[in-house]
């Protein structure tokens, strides 16, 4: 990924209000119809919903001659609320593809509009310029048949993967170190299973649950549990990571492990009960020591870098996500990050988020009016990838002045105002937010930290980031088989030698096809 000057660059956001006059000269080409006053339907990814006086909104809405009607689709639960809306007959506007593997499905659905690469390059010249520029190779994931339906999203900071964390205070009082193989890291869960690590005289302590297992399965080089069926790559073709063989070892540690107690029981409905998808309350509750849940930024310690507070000062950054969560039950819990522990054949990894994120669409009804596909993607692109500071700023965080300022004149850092700076996604309510992410990498401390961590070495990724025919036909029901049968193996249901069976009733189940195609697509598609 080419690391490029701006700050703000990876914006992610919408809208400014009060901003610098030279905004308005970013953009490239005007509206089709300036006269016409459209009501756009947006879907966006949203933790609250935006309110209906939301500042930001307004002002883009005045900038576009426009009317933007929100679709406030709760992100954990987005594509089932999108599914029904669509089944309703509501198609939204912008239309935005939370999981790359849906571009294919809703196109064929006939819900997205085919978007002409001269409007694409007139319309939103700075997205386009991002991505052709920084990841060439992404230039056509969002083409179907050599004719764009989607703008691929691709986010430069997925070059970190997830992170291992450990309850230090738990190492450090049973004199262990983090692990850095296979057979240390099992000498590990069976203390902090074993040996009251948390001090209270109870046996209630277990050493991972279902987001750990990846790393044991990344010790035999693959991803297993996952949304979506991960694709690897051996000898030049793609394979299924769940179906090969050495994945029958990693079962057999697994399933011993699970026997022997060190695994969490409730290891089958996840580490995280609701909420904030990011939080892995089995870990921070006490229940587990390991976990290997959320992104590097839902584990940043206090103190880990010094950051800007709201009197202008540098100070101490403080604790989010997990660890915030985490020390308000325990102040005195510690955590550290660990590298990928070595296999038997000394292979590592832990999973790590695809390059290609989601895609933004155009929804198949704003075709029928000439002018609306083109002020739909000049919005886009003004709030995603404005290259005016200022205005780029204030379509990520609000308001100069009254939601955020400059830290310097360099224009480097952003300090959050009061009460904005301890607000949870005030973002949203204000209405930013409303744009993708582009491929600029952001020079923020919080990732300047990231870089230090060793996160982007050892992240296995799935080598398919698109769908096929095939895959949506088959993929629902291949994953739900898939879950069942390596569950069935490490509860004890089945011994580890069934995942021969196994392979074969998937392949049988449509696996055959789904690979064939899989293949078919990546002889086409050079590595990136």
């Amino acid at each position: 990924m080419v690391a490029v000057l701006i700050v703000v660059g990876i914006v992610s956001g919408c809208t400014g209000i009060r901003v610098s006059p030279s905004a308005v000269e970013t953009l490239q080409a005007p509206a089709a119809s300036s006269a016409t006053r459209y009501d756009i339907s947006w879907t966006m990814h949203q933790n609250l919903p935006v309110t209906e006086d939301a500042e930001m909104v307004r002002y883009v809405e005045d900038k576009f001659n426009a009317n933007l009607v929100f679709w406030n689709l709760e992100n954990n639960k987005y594509e089932a609320l999108l599914d029904m809306k669509l089944a309703q007959g509501s198609i939204p506007d912008l239309f935005r593809i939370r999981q790359p593997q849906d571009l294919l499905k809703y196109q064929q659905q006939g819900v997205l509009a085919e978007i002409p690469e001269e409007m694409l390059n007139k319309y939103a010249p700075n997205i386009m310029k991002a991505i052709r520029e920084n990841t060439p190779g992404y230039q056509e994931y969002g083409q179907i048949d050599g004719k764009y339906y989607g703008i691929p999203v691709i986010n430069p900071t997925n070059i970190y993967r997830i992170p291992i964390v450990y309850r230090k205070d738990w190492l450090d009082k049973l004199g262990l170190p983090v692990p850095q193989t296979l057979s240390d890291f099992e000498k590990v869960i069976y203390a902090f299973t074993n040996e009251d690590p948390d001090g209270n005289g109870l046996k209630d302590t277990y050493g991972l649950s279902s987001e750990g297992m990846n790393v044991v399965f990344g010790a035999f080089g693959q991803i297993v549990f996952a949304d979506q069926l991960y694709f690897g790559v051996k000898d030049e073709k793609l394979v299924i990571g769940a179906l090969q063989p050495e994945m029958k070892e990693a079962l057999q540690y697994l399933s011993k492990w699970y026997r022997d107690g060190v695994i969490d029981p409730e290891f089958i409905t996840g580490e995280n009960k609701g909420g904030y998808k990011h939080l892995s309350h089995s870990f921070i509750n006490g229940t587990i020591g390991m976990t290997s849940m959320g992104n590097y930024y839902h584990w940043i310690k206090g103190g880990d870098y010094l950051t800007w507070n709201s009197n202008g000062m540098e100070a101490p950054v403080e604790a989010k996500f997990n660890v915030k969560e985490l020390t308000s039950i325990n102040p005195h819990a510690q955590i550290i990050f660990g590298q990928p522990f070595s296999g038997p054949e000394g292979k590592r990894g832990s999973k790590a988020y695809d390059m290609l994120m989601s895609f933004a669409a155009i929804g198949a009804g704003a075709a029928d009016k000439p002018g609306k596909m083109e002020t739909i993607l000049q919005i886009l692109d003004y709030v995603s990838a404005n290259p005016d500071l200022d205005e780029a700023a204030s379509m990520k965080y609000g308001i100069q002045g009254t939601h955020w300022q400059w830290a310097s004149d360099s224009k480097e850092d952003v300090i959050l105002l009061p009460p904005y700076d301890k607000t949870f996604s005030y973002q949203n309510t204000i209405g930013t937010g409303l744009g993708m992410t582009v491929p600029l990498m952001p020079t923020e401390r919080r990732e300047k930290w990231a870089a230090t961590l060793g996160l982007d070495q050892d992240g296995i990724y799935n080598a398919l980031e698109v769908a096929t025919p095939s895959l949506i036909k088959y993929g629902t029901e291949l994953i739900k088989q898939k879950n069942k049968a390596y569950i069935s193996i490490i509860t004890g249901d089945k011994p580890p030698e069934y995942l021969d069976e196994f392979v074969k009733e998937f392949m049988a189940a449509g696996g055959a096809r789904v690979l064939q195609e899989a293949n078919d697509w990546y002889s086409q598609h050079p590595v990136k």
